[in-house]
């Protein structure tokens, strides 16, 4: 492609709308516009990248026994009833009458219309286990779209789903879509990190994995250990179980219960610094509300509730925090003196509150609170479980070698171990060699590679603007012809161009009329991986190598040029 043709234009100032380096850069590089937000055009050399990424995902999929089909964007809204997902998307759904008054929406995921698909395919266990997947473009009404690519209301999606007949063979499926995703990322030159997930509102029991590409920008913190592979979500993370405290059939002497006065001290940080209790030693207790139920929960004052967690434990699918004005009422006393002790409400106390050998709590009357309450012989210890967040620096939970650390990250995949979640409500069944009718057993394994392209940028950059692997890149090489009227110039270039493109290399040929200056600058944004500058030196037939990523210039002659780009 000649870029004098080319149907792109650079910018020397990113637009207002753009918030992270990588948003900016493909801006300004002439990748993307933004028609609405959360909506943005490709422009060709971003389509160019797009395809590149969509090429290595096919590759992938079909290499795992995975056949590529094309579903419906517009799906019957009695479907998404029918599964029970309709009020669960809520708002991100946007929706669309024909002109019979027939509700639609506009897809943003598939499980529904593949799962009816094949209800209506398959009938008998000979025909399986199969795995089907497309790649098509998704819709989500999101409330803040942002950061360009990373999250908008339409996106391009690798979606698939697997049938089974048994859990076995959905494990097995699950582990080639595993490695699939693996192979995928690692040939895209991501940083990523496969994390354990929690499976959200695509649903089913049987667990999933998040792909987090690590980068600061990313609005997901992922906990991952240095000494192992461990690595989950903080919503999925867990936490080392701890030691049980002295109480645990110890016969050391507790002190007994002494309420003390605390008049408007209502936080973790009043306490410390009013009465120089540590967070360490306070039992912080939250009210909850939802399906017509109200709990408490326990957790220590330097620890934060994993409401995700609390939520599976209490089985309550609407799950609250009270506000300030209704904890009163529903706990007998104001917010900042709810304890424990004496407390008629359900009690989901974390296993960190459960150890400890006796702490400070709310004495369930204003401007009061307790020292010396002791779990299990103050308060019931009915429900205990993990219900907080990990918190960076504490054990490994899996080797308990190394402390865990925290990182940003991007979800660029996420595969899911479905079940019997959609198959049931929708009827999908077949007949095993008995005869007896059952229901499929399904995974799910998503992709977004319009995101995965915003993810990539935000990973690979320098102060001059992208670096693309070289699996993604638009083109292979950049040539840069630093004078349009110079004869010489124009010939060397114009021969390396064409022996290029007939060897299959894809080349970009900078023929246009502008100052070197600019020249430079704008193959500094777009970021092909190498660079072939035809400048002065051409009378004697060289020309300047430069790799983008490594900035290292070189002169070499055409013909070295021509087979170090040819052996790549």
């Amino acid at each position: 492609m000649r870029q004098s043709q080319l149907f792109a234009t650079t910018l020397r100032e990113a637009p207002a709308e753009a918030e992270t380096a990588g948003h900016r850069l493909l801006l300004r590089a002439g990748y993307i516009r933004q028609l609405a937000a959360g909506i943005y055009t490709l422009l060709p050399l971003g389509q160019r990248v797009l395809r590149n990424l969509e090429t290595i995902v096919r590759e992938e999929m079909e290499a795992a026994g995975a056949q590529e089909l094309l579903l419906p964007s517009m799906q019957p809204a009695e479907l998404w009833r029918e599964s029970e997902r309709y009020e669960v998307y809520g708002k991100e759904l946007i929706k669309l009458n024909d002109r019979h008054e027939r509700e639609f929406v506009l897809g943003p995921t598939h499980e529904e219309v593949i799962t009816t698909l094949v209800r209506g395919e398959i009938s008998t266990y000979r025909r399986l286990p199969v795995t089907l997947f497309q790649i098509q473009t998704k819709f989500r009404d999101e409330r803040r779209p942002r950061s360009g690519l990373l999250r908008g209301r339409e996106f391009l999606m690798k979606d698939a789903y697997s049938f089974d007949t048994d859990q076995e063979g959905l494990d097995a499926s699950y582990t080639k879509m595993f490695e699939a995703y693996r192979r995928i990322l690692d040939r895209s030159g991501l940083n990523y990190r496969a994390v354990h997930a929690d499976s959200g509102a695509i649903g089913g029991e049987g667990g999933s994995h998040e792909f987090m590409a690590v980068a600061g920008i990313g609005e997901d913190t992922i906990a991952v250990c240095p000494a192992c592979d461990y690595a989950a979500n903080l919503e999925q993370a867990e936490a080392a179980a701890p030691e049980a405290g002295p109480h645990k059939g110890s016969s050391a002497a507790l002190a007994a219960l002494e309420r003390f006065h605390t008049p408007e001290v209502r936080t973790i940080e009043e306490l410390r610094g009013s009465f120089g209790i540590a967070p360490e030693q306070i039992i912080k207790t939250l009210v909850y509300t939802g399906d017509g139920q109200t709990i408490a929960v326990l957790v220590r004052g330097d620890h934060e509730v994993n409401e995700i967690k609390l939520q599976k434990a209490t089985g309550i699918s609407e799950l609250v925090l009270a506000e300030h004005g209704a904890v009163a009422e529903l706990a007998g006393v104001e917010s900042g003196f709810v304890g424990p002790v004496g407390l008629d409400l359900a009690l989901y106390v974390d296993a960190a509150v459960a150890a400890m050998p006796q702490g400070t709590a709310g004495a369930g009357t204003k401007d009061y609170h307790l020292r010396g309450v002791v779990p299990g012989r103050d308060f019931a210890l009915e429900h205990v479980g993990d219900f907080r967040n990990v918190t960076e620096g504490e054990a490994c939970p899996q080797c308990r070698k190394a402390a865990l650390e925290f990182h940003q990250g991007i979800e660029v995949g996420h595969i899911f171990k479905l079940g019997t979640k959609y198959s049931e409500k929708l009827g999908a069944r077949y007949l095993d060699a008995t005869g007896v009718s059952r229901p499929l057993i399904m995974g799910c394994y998503g992709i977004g590679i319009s995101r995965l392209l915003g993810a990539v940028a935000e990973q690979n950059h320098d102060e001059e603007g992208l670096i693309w692997p070289e699996a993604l890149a638009p083109y292979q090489v950049h040539i840069l012809q630093m004078s349009a009227k110079d004869g010489e110039q124009a010939a060397l270039a114009k021969e390396l161009y064409g022996r290029l493109t007939r060897a299959g290399i894809s080349v970009l040929l900078d023929d246009r009329d502008e100052r070197a200056g600019v020249k430079f600058k704008d193959a500094g944004l777009i970021g092909i991986p190498v660079t072939v500058t035809v400048g002065k030196a051409a009378a004697s037939r060289q020309v300047e190598w430069k790799s983008r990523r490594g900035g290292d210039k070189e002169l070499i002659g055409l013909d070295e040029a021509f087979a170090r780009i040819a052996a790549q």
